[in-house]
C-alpha cells in the first residue's frame, strides 16, 4: 500500500464553504479538527512563547482558562495574548478556593434555569462551602455548606460533567488521642453530588472498622476504590452501597432533623449530615495488588493497568483483562473515552547523557500523542514537545521550549488544540506559567497553500 496522501487544507476549506459535508454537527466538527491538525503539523507552523508570568500561589489550567491566586483570577488563553476574564474580590484565608472543576452545560438538554446554560466553576473553599461560579464573570451563582464535622479538601469528577465527589482530608485525630493510643475509626468522608440539576446523592464515611487498615479511598465512574499500604486495591459499587446503607434521603434546601438537631440541608451551620454509614462489609467487585496503589481502569472490553507490586518494577506497566486478570500481549492502551493510544514508549532512567521522556499525553481531538523530552546540557536541561501520529507513531512536529527545564521541579504541560502551556513549580512555592500560541510564517504559509491549490 502506498503512502497516504497529505491532507489538503485549501481543498477542505473550499468544500466546507460550499457545504459538501453532511449537516451533521459531528461531521463538521471532525472536518474542522482535521484542518486544524494539518495546520498544527505543517512545517511552516511555529509555536511562539507569547506570555510568561510568575506567581506565589498555584496556577491551574482548564479548557482555555488559566487560574491564578487560588482561582480568584481567571485569564483566557484563547486570544492571541492572554487576557483577564475576571478577578473576584479579595477574601480571607478561610474563604479561599482550595480546589475546583470546570463544568460545561450539556448540549440539547432542557435546563430549569437560564444560568444553567453557562459554563461554571464548581469550587471548594477552605471553610467547607461548595460554590458554583460563572466561568466568564466570576459571579457566585449558588452555594452549599457541606459540614462542620470534617475538613473537605478535594473535588473531582466521579462521572465527568455529571457527578462530582468532594473528599475530606484524612482524619488523623488529635495529638493527645494519638499519644493515648486512641485510633479514629473514620478515615475520611466522600460527599457525592449530581451536577444537573445540582442535587445531593449522599455523604459516605470510610470506616476502618469495616474496611480494615485502609490508607485512602476515592470514587470514579460509580466505583468506590479503597487502597491499602500493602499496595492492595479493592473495588466496590457505590450505587449498591448507597441503596443498602443510606440511613435517610436528604434534599438540599429542605428541612431536616438529625441527631436531635433541626436545620436546612446545605445551609450553615447545619450543613449535610453523613447519611451513608456502612455497617457490614459490602460485596467486593474486584481486588488487585499494585505498586504504590497505581491502578487505572477503562476501555472496551474492560481492562486495567497496574505496576507489579515490587520496587524494582517501578516504571513497568501491565495491561490485564478485567474478566479473568489475564495479561494482554501487544494490547494498545485504551483511554476512558474508548480511543486507542497505539504508540508505545519505554520509560528511560534519568541519565544526563541521553534524552528522557518526562510527560506523555494524548490530544484526543487531534488524535496526536504529545511527548515532552528533556536533554541535560551541563547544569541546564532543555525540553521539546513532540507530536506523534497516533496511528503509526511517526514524529510529525517538534516544538522547542525556550525556558530551561529542571528535572527536580514539578512540571505540567498542556497541549490544547493551538495552545501549549507549561506550568512549573519551583522551590519555596514559586510557580511559573509559559504560554505558547500557534503562529504561521506568512510567506511560508502562502507558499504552502499555493502549492496545495496547484495540486488540485
Amino acid at each position: 500500500m502506498g503512502p497516504t496522501r497529505k491532507p489538503n487544507v485549501c481543498r477542505r476549506l473550499s468544500h466546507r464553504a460550499l457545504g459538501f459535508f453532511s449537516r451533521d454537527a459531528g461531521v463538521v466538527q471532525r472536518t474542522n479538527l482535521g484542518i486544524l491538525r494539518a495546520l498544527v503539523c505543517q512545517e511552516s507552523t511555529k509555536f511562539k512563547n507569547v506570555w510568561t508570568t510568575h506567581s506565589k500561589s498555584p496556577i491551574a489550567y482548564e479548557r482555555g482558562r488559566i487560574y491564578f491566586d487560588n482561582y480568584r483570577c481567571c485569564v483566557s488563553s484563547v486570544a492571541s495574548e492572554p487576557r483577564k476574564l475576571y478577578e473576584m474580590p479579595k477574601c480571607s484565608k478561610s474563604e479561599k478556593i482550595e480546589d475546583a472543576l470546570l463544568w460545561e452545560c450539556p448540549v440539547g438538554d432542557m435546563l430549569p434555569n437560564p444560568s444553567d446554560y453557562k459554563s461554571s466553576l464548581i469550587a471548594l473553599t477552605a471553610h467547607n462551602w461548595l460554590l458554583r461560579i460563572s466561568a466568564t464573570t466570576g459571579k457566585v451563582l449558588g452555594k452549599v455548606y457541606l459540614a462542620s464535622y470534617c475538613k473537605f479538601r478535594y473535588v473531582s469528577w466521579d462521572t465527568p460533567q455529571e457527578v462530582i465527589a468532594v473528599k475530606s482530608a484524612q482524619n488523623k485525630g488529635s495529638a493527645l488521642a494519638r499519644q493515648a493510643g486512641i485510633r479514629q475509626p473514620v478515615l475520611l468522608y466522600l460527599a457525592v453530588f449530581r451536577v444537573l440539576p445540582f442535587s445531593l446523592i449522599g455523604v459516605l464515611e470510610i470506616n476502618k472498622k469495616i474496611f480494615g487498615n485502609v490508607t485512602d479511598a476515592t470514587l470514579s465512574h460509580g466505583i468506590l476504590i479503597v487502597m491499602y499500604s500493602s499496595g492492595l486495591v479493592r473495588l466496590y459499587s457505590f450505587q449498591a452501597i448507597a441503596e443498602q446503607f443510606m440511613q435517610q434521603k436528604l434534599d438540599l434546601g429542605c428541612a431536616c432533623r438529625w441527631g436531635g438537631t433541626t436545620g436546612t440541608v446545605g445551609e450553615a451551620p447545619f450543613g449535610i449530615p453523613c447519611n451513608i454509614k456502612i455497617t457490614d462489609t459490602p460485596p467486593l467487585l474486584f481486588e488487585v495488588s499494585s505498586l504504590e496503589n497505581a491502578f487505572q481502569i477503562g476501555g472496551h472490553p474492560w481492562h486495567y493497568i497496574i505496576t507489579p507490586n515490587k520496587k524494582k518494577q517501578k516504571g513497568v506497566f501491565h495491561i490485564c483483562a478485567l474478566k479473568d486478570n489475564s495479561l494482554s500481549e501487544n494490547l494498545p492502551t485504551v483511554t476512558a473515552s474508548g480511543r486507542v493510544v497505539k504508540k508505545k514508549f519505554n520509560l528511560l532512567d534519568d541519565d544526563p547523557e541521553q534524552e528522557t521522556f518526562k510527560i506523555v499525553d494524548y490530544e484526543d481531538e487531534l488524535d496526536l500523542l504529545s511527548v515532552v523530552a528533556v536533554t541535560q546540557i551541563d547544569a541546564e536541561g532543555k525540553a521539546h514537545l513532540d507530536f506523534h501520529c497516533n496511528e503509526y507513531g511517526t514524529l510529525l512536529k517538534s516544538i522547542p521550549l525556550v525556558e530551561s527545564w529542571d528535572v527536580t521541579y514539578s512540571h505540567e504541560v498542556y497541549f490544547d488544540r493551538d495552545l501549549v502551556l507549561h506550568i512549573e513549580q519551583k522551590p519555596s512555592r514559586i510557580f511559573s506559567c509559559y504560554v505558547y500560541q500557534m503562529v504561521c510564517d506568512p510567506g511560508e504559509e502562502e507558499e504552502t497553500i499555493n502549492r496545495s491549490c496547484e495540486k488540485e
